[in-house]
């Protein structure tokens, strides 16, 4: 009898929805974890699970900071937002969606059995539905508010 390597399957699985989503993020991340798996760089597996969200949210900050470092922003830009009621409401939300992000960070560690099912639930956004990858944090932030865990 031939052993089946499910994890292996289930990246190669995600991968084909990533293609058939045509979700250029999915595939590429499948890909890589799936050579990963077969290289035996899987060794590295333990320290990307430990540091790769903090390394990827780095990443998403420099991205999107970016234009202040350009100067496409100046400080008189940045000032004006607090003159616009849109831009308001912008600052109040991304002060909300950090807050879920940060309370999300939490529950998934306290709580790794909710991290399949969010995991889950964010490849199939991000696949299907033109998502970002960001949704676990967020996802976890919005469930620690329903379940009541800080």
């Amino acid at each position: 009898m031939t052993h089946v390597d499910t994890p292996s399957l289930i990246l190669l699985g995600l991968a084909g929805l990533g293609l058939l989503s045509g979700n250029s993020t999915v595939t590429i991340a499948m890909v890589v974890l799936l050579l990963m798996r077969v290289t035996n760089l899987q060794v590295i597996f333990p320290w990307i699970e430990k540091y790769g969200l903090t390394i990827g949210i780095i990443i998403l900050t420099i991205g999107v900071m970016a234009p202040i470092a350009s100067g496409k922003y100046t400080l008189e830009t940045l000032a004006g937002s607090f003159l616009n009621w849109k831009s308001l409401l912008a600052i109040a939300i991304g002060i909300f969606v950090s807050y879920l992000g940060g309370r999300g960070v939490n529950l998934m560690s306290q709580s790794p059995t909710i991290v399949a099912g969010l995991l889950v639930g964010t490849v199939i956004g991000v696949a299907l539905f033109k998502g970002v990858p960001v949704g676990p944090l967020i996802a976890a932030g919005i469930l620690s508010l329903l379940l009541g865990k800080s």
